[in-house]
């Protein structure tokens, strides 16, 4: 795992190069967002439950620098806030996750490159286009991984509405197997549409191939996605080889009001999935939401228990049947507030 200090350390001695101009200062921007949602739950097997539940809420600071002519520097460093825990750790990976992102990198002519932890360019080329939802429940009708430490990433310049993307993870693969990702993205007009590869290999040399297109329609957005398993696995579980995720989002702005539809079938996770949301944009930067989501399986989405009584232990991935599968008939209730700084 990366270690903070070096990290910490790297981001400090990239701004401090004898090369920069002194003429040209370093722009740094602190930047948070608090969202925090009251959930009514009802995970199949287990006690209903209402209470609080963070949805993601994080601070964090960009730094940037030129340190030549087309290169500038720059560092990312944000961690997660568990409000409904009041600690510092991520409301579903619990203390296994303090950093959501620490990077460094260089903007070139040639591309952008970075180093650390931060978004994997499967996930923004892919699952991205349908994760839109603002509660704790968006964004798990997915096979992929979204965010992994010791990572070497590159996003190329655009080519006239083309542009690609690479990584490599050291042991974020399945087993501690190394993951590699590539993403293609052609845009033209309104419409994005990209293919992706993501790795994760492991003892059943797992691939994830994934296909998203994005749209936007006047008050319309349309985002869908499509993802296929390449495994040796044949267990009647996450990962079999010829496994599907289809996803399929849509939204309507009218002001200050964004009413989001989401439909997905995931095998072996999820199943069928319906995820319906309302946001109220009360302010520039005060945003109130309502959501309603249900999983046939389970995901983690809708955790066995309430965030208070987790602790600082991982959400896990749901209610489990007596054979320890997935158990099924998830529903969630949300309201909440996001405010963004």
């Amino acid at each position: 795992m990366l270690s903070r200090k070096i990290l910490a350390a790297a981001i400090a001695g990239s701004f401090i190069a004898p090369t920069m101009v002194a003429a040209d200062p370093i722009d740094f921007d602190f930047y948070g967002s608090l969202r925090l949602q009251y959930e009514a739950a009802d995970p199949k097997g287990v006690s209903s439950y209402n209470g609080f539940r963070d949805a993601y809420s994080r601070i964090g600071f960009t730094a940037n620098a030129p340190v030549a002519d087309g290169i500038d520097a720059f560092a990312q460093l944000e961690i997660p806030l568990d409000l409904a825990n009041g600690k510092v750790q991520d409301p579903f990976n619990g203390e296994n996750e303090d950093v959501r992102i620490g990077k460094i990198g260089l903007n070139t002519d040639f591309g952008t490159f970075a180093y650390g932890r931060d978004w994997l360019p499967y996930y923004n080329a892919i699952a991205f286009p349908v994760d839109m939802f603002s509660s704790f429940q968006s964004g798990f009708a997915t096979f992929t991984t979204f965010r992994e430490s010791n990572s070497l990433m590159y996003y190329s310049p655009d080519f006239n509405g083309f542009s690609f993307a690479g990584s490599y993870s050291a042991n974020a693969g399945f087993g501690g197997d190394d993951r590699y990702q590539l993403t293609g993205a052609y845009t033209f007009a309104d419409t994005t549409i990209a293919l992706g590869i993501d790795s994760p290999d492991g003892d059943a040399d797992t691939r994830f191939y994934g296909l998203s297109v994005m749209h936007n329609m006047g008050p319309w957005y349309i985002g869908g996605k499509i993802e296929y398993v390449d495994s040796d696995q044949d267990a009647n579980a996450f990962g079999d080889d010829g496994d599907i995720a289809f996803n399929l989002f849509a939204s309507y702005s009218m002001g200050q009001h964004t009413f989001k539809g989401m439909y997905a079938n995931v095998d072996n996770y999820g199943e069928d999935v319906f995820h319906l949301g309302y946001d109220y944009q009360y302010k520039r930067n005060l945003m109130f939401f309502a959501e309603y989501y249900y999983e046939e399986k389970g995901t983690g989405a809708v955790p066995v228990v309430k965030a208070r009584d987790s602790r600082s232990d991982p959400v896990g991935f749901g209610p489990t049947d007596a054979d320890g599968n997935p158990a099924g008939s998830n529903t969630a209730f949300m309201v909440g507030a996001r405010y963004d700084f």
